[in-house]
């Protein structure tokens, strides 16, 4: 980990363990030149490689064709307006109306640590662990700066990027795009990878040709992440997971984005990454600031693999923060599929009893316990505890849970309010809307508009009432429908354009405050599902819901695409019901349990109810959770095949650092008829260490389980799962 300036050609150059990026400040004017991003270099070769980025002549030297150079000049944050015809880094529009910016070197800063962002979500580092660089770079004309940081971590092929705007005029500057991340680089080959998906189906893997012009995913629904992930990766040799380069990019924003690369009429290729520019403006005053999100790099010679681990530990170690995050999470059990809005008191307890029986640990209360909320069509915002439900109250309820030996959690959704609420009756006007227009609504809700002090401050008063209320260990925030009718009397007309991020600051703003006043609170966010599953919120929370379709052979794709990025451990998985609410489809218990496993495990039914056979499942599935939980938490993960692109099984493995243990998960997702016994390549084991499959005598060499594989030994049947434990032992 080394960042290094080298003075007499002004060239930057960040070193990872296996990695360089360099930067230079090209010619007079010092235009920020990308120089290169890739498997690590020696720095006596960057003038030649300066030389090579050289596009014929400089724009100082040439004024008669300086759009030829600008406009295919390898920028590390392009200019707009000015000679550049790609996609621009930052648009602006200043006092007089004019769009034209042109940033360029000014000063630099290299030190041990990191920052925060102001407001923001971010990666964390202290001086012994991280280092940064910032690069600040000037408009002299309209007096604006960007400060370009680069920070770096140890032991990590990663690098944390970010963008903050200062107006070091003394007129306003309206910003009307800012990504977080640009640079331009050659084209070898690259394919775009991005996770497309919906309600019920998230984060799906899909691969597209990177044609001229612009190729993108964007999401302006005021959350991150149901259609379109934050995240890109370009990758040279399709889905393999231990060949080719790959760059891999992930936003730590829980709002609206966009992600995609530009591909020029000369074949370079310009990456971008940031806020989307739709549905929003920001009114910068005179020595103001403006501090745009983080983006996530690394790049990977060997696969998706290497990619995915560095996110992995990255956001183990350098962004979550929560005490649970090295922890155990306990085995809960949820009320919402097991009997959504029709449930009281008693059946709570009924379910907790049956629960601790079977060795669960937490009961969770889902949607129905305050106001008058029957069904999804009232009461959201009046959150005071239904006692037609909850006989004596909540206390008394939460206690009766703890005596039977039982942790509490509880579900609500504080962001928004329904039209038939006394909220709504007293506060029409908080719900975000256009004036003279009726508001649409989506689950029959309006949003509130937490950026309205008076509306933030009910909200936080609220849900600070309710977790002092009682014993509550655990709180399921969801966030059931997008923005839109984006207006807000807080804001002056000329601000309207602001209010989308403002919303997401405001988010950011409620989770850091109960956070801070519940610092033992286990959070889990929600967003019907995985519509808010970002690197953003893990800031704030361990875990997130992964999906609301919880059925195992559904889930297998889902987690496949939400792995790649996020860590199991902050996977929110359960085992239910079947039929399947969602799908219909009927797995067996076993299977159910083993795909929740790669997750955070818990349970989503009426276990007063599933068959003796079921029930008698639970304790054997709590013991396996118990036993492979730490692997599984902290361990590498490694992906061995994809239903999602096979379309007959799936299978994955998670190994220990110290490369003495292994948990390998199989899933037979439809059988063949007179098919031979499948076998599986392992990789990431020692190959000199020898291991035993845990049950049996059976010890293999891990060079051979890598070249050779292991033959797979369950019987025949669709939805058949296998876990395969190996322990290293002498050989």
């Amino acid at each position: 980990m080394d960042i290094k300036y080298i003075e007499k050609n002004r060239i930057f150059v960040i070193e990872t363990p296996d990695t360089s990026y360099c930067i230079a400040a090209f010619d007079e004017e010092g235009f920020p030149c990308h120089m290169y991003y890739g498997d690590k270099i020696s720095t006596s070769d960057l003038t030649y490689v300066l030389k090579m980025l050289e596009p014929g002549y400089t724009a100082s030297s040439n004024m008669r064709d300086r759009s030829s150079f600008l406009d295919r000049f390898p920028f590390e944050y392009s200019t707009n307006n000015v000679g550049d015809y790609r996609k621009s880094s930052i648009e602006i529009t200043d006092k007089n109306g004019h769009s034209g910016v042109n940033l360029c070197y000014e000063s630099h800063k290299i030190f041990k640590g990191k920052k925060g962002l102001q407001g923001l979500p971010a990666t964390f580092g202290n001086e012994s662990d991280s280092m940064t660089l910032e690069i600040t770079l000037a408009d002299k004309v309209i007096g604006l700066k960007a400060v370009l940081s680069y920070s770096i971590f140890e032991g990590l092929d990663a690098i944390a990027r970010s963008v903050r705007l200062i107006n070091s005029s003394d007129e306003p500057i309206r910003i009307d795009s800012v990504m977080s991340m640009t640079m331009d680089m050659d084209n070898d080959g690259y394919k775009l990878l991005t996770l497309p998906g919906s309600w019920g189906r998230e984060r799906a893997m899909d691969f597209r040709e990177i044609g001229f012009g612009d190729t993108s995913v964007e999401s302006f629904r005021g959350e991150s992440s149901h259609q379109f992930q934050p995240f890109m990766a370009l990758v040279q040799n399709g889905d393999s997971q231990e060949q080719g380069k790959v760059y891999g990019f992930s936003f730590v924003y829980s709002g609206n984005f966009e992600a995609g690369v530009c591909r020029s009429q000369f074949d370079s290729l310009r990456p971008y990454m940031g806020i989307c520019r739709k549905n929003f403006s920001w009114k910068l005053l005179g020595g103001e600031e403006f501090q745009a999100p983080e983006v996530i790099m690394t790049y990977s010679s060997e696969g998706l693999g290497k990619m995915t681990r560095t996110f992995h530990d990255l956001y183990r170690n350098h962004l979550i923060r929560s005490p649970y995050k090295d922890r155990e999470r306990p085995i809960l059990i949820n009320n919402w599929e097991a009997t959504y809005f029709d449930f009281d008191s008693d059946k709570l307890i009924a379910i907790a009893k049956e629960a601790k029986k079977c060795g669960i640990e937490m009961l969770v209360m889902d949607d129905g316990w305050f106001g008058e909320r029957n069904d999804d069509n009232s009461s959201l915002g009046d959150w005071y505890v239904n006692e037609n439900k909850l006989k004596g109250g909540l206390k008394k309820l939460v206690d009766e849970v703890n005596s039977i030996g039982l942790k509490f959690g509880i579900w609500m959704e504080p962001e928004m309010i329904s039209p038939v609420s006394k909220l709504y009756e007293e506060h029409p006007d908080w719900a975000i809307q256009i004036p003279g227009r009726e508001p649409c609504r989506s689950r029959n809700q309006f949003v509130l508009d937490l950026t309205r002090k008076e509306v933030f401050d009910y909200v936080y008063g609220r849900i600070k009432d309710v977790l002092s209320s009682a014993n509550i260990e655990y709180l399921k925030w969801d966030m059931n429908r997008q923005l839109c009718d984006l207006g807000s009397p807080g804001l002056e007309s000329d601000r309207q354009g602001e209010l989308s991020h403002r919303y997401v600051l405001a988010v950011y703003a409620l989770m850091e405050k109960l956070v801070s006043d519940f610092p033992n609170l286990l959070l889990e966010n929600c967003s019907g599902g995985g519509a808010r599953f970002d690197a953003g919120m893990l800031y704030y929370s361990p875990q997130i819901w992964c999906s609301d379709d919880t059925d195992a052979i559904e889930r297998l794709k889902i987690q496949e695409g939400t792995s790649l990025i996020f860590p199991l451990s902050t996977m929110g998985a359960h085992v239910s019901d079947c039929p399947n609410h969602m799908v219909g489809r009927t797995t067996p218990f076993k299977t159910r349990g083993d795909v929740a496993l790669a997750g955070t495990f818990g349970y989503e039914l009426d276990i007063t109810r599933i068959s003796e056979d079921d029930r008698a499942e639970i304790p054997h599935q709590v013991e396996t959770y118990h036993k492979y939980n730490e692997l599984v938490r902290s361990g590498d993960y490694y992906r061995i095949a994809s239903y999602q692109r096979n379309r007959e099984y799936d299978a994955y493995a998670v190994i220990s650092r110290d490369k003495t243990r292994a948990l390998i998960t199989y899933v037979q997702v439809i059988a063949g008829p007179n098919a031979k016994k499948r076998i599986i390549k392992v990789n990431g084991l020692d190959d000199q260490k020898a291991y035993r499959i845990d049950g049996t005598d059976k010890v293999i060499l891990g060079s051979t389980i890598r070249n050779v594989g292991l033959q797979i030994q369950n019987a025949g049947g669709d939805f058949r799962s296998e876990l395969i434990y190996l322990v290293s032992v002498e050989k």
